[in-house]
C-alpha cells in the first residue's frame, strides 16, 4: 500500500489491488483502515468526496481536500509508477 503524505494526522495512500478504478486516494485518522473515506480525482486537478465512511469531520475534511487539490501532480506521479502506466483514467 502506497503512502503518499501524512497531514494534521491523518494518513492519505492508495490500496495497491485498486488500479482498476479511476485514480482516487483513501484517507483516515492514523492507521489506513477499510473504513477509509475515498476521494476521486478530476482531470482538471480538483477532486471530489466518493464517500466519507471514516467520518472526518467536514472542516477538516475541506482542509484535507485541499492539500489533495495541491499534491494532484505528486499523486499522479505516484499513481502511474505504483501501478506502472502511463496512462491514468480521471473519475471526470
Amino acid at each position: 500500500m502506497p503512502n503518499l503524505f501524512a497531514i494534521k494526522g491523518y494518513q492519505i495512500y492508495f490500496w495497491s489491488n485498486e488500479n482498476n478504478e479511476p485514480i482516487h486516494v483513501h484517507i483516515s485518522e492514523g492507521q489506513p483502515t477499510p473504513n477509509a473515506t475515498k476521494i476521486w480525482l478530476t482531470s482538471k486537478g480538483g477532486c471530489v468526496v466518493a464517500h466519507n465512511k471514516s467520518q472526518i469531520p467536514q472542516n477538516k475534511l475541506n482542509d484535507l481536500l485541499e492539500a489533495i487539490q495541491a499534491q494532484f501532480f505528486y499523486i499522479c506521479q505516484r499513481w502511474m509508477k505504483a501501478f506502472s502506466t502511463d496512462k491514468i483514467d480521471f473519475y471526470c
